[in-house]
């Protein structure tokens, strides 16, 4: 049984929907990293980290490499990077008109609405 494109756009943006692994996804916009440097870029244990790399790699949103010891991650394609970008445009918009409606809200003397002209 297929499942309807909004149900898998859901479970798509459920994945994401941790804040380390938006902070993995954002380090790996400037390219591969091994965990060792995500350890260190994220404040998090490494069996968290281990975790939630293992949700992002089967998801396919991002792969991994091994030499040795060594394992890297790197982004699956280049649209992650592009979403991720959409996502800051968007909550820049929604912050601006917020702060607008904030400072609105805190004008001591806000001018009076206009009075509206009969005719």
């Amino acid at each position: 049984m297929q499942v309807p494109l909004y149900q898998a756009k859901a479970e798509f943006f459920r994945m994401l929907g941790h804040p380390v692994r938006i902070r993995v996804l954002e380090l790996l916009q400037d390219g591969p990293m091994p965990v060792r440097d995500l350890l260190a870029e994220i404040d998090v244990e490494a069996s968290n980290l281990s975790q939630q790399l293992g949700v992002l790699r089967r998801s396919g949103i991002v792969v991994s490499t091994r030499e040795g010891s060594t394992v890297t991650y790197a982004l699956a394609g280049g649209d992650v990077a592009e979403l991720l970008r959409a996502a800051r445009r968007i909550l820049t918009e929604m912050l601006v008109g917020r702060n607008a409606l904030i400072a609105e809200l805190n004008d001591p003397d806000p001018a009076p609405a206009p009075t509206p002209v009969r005719t």
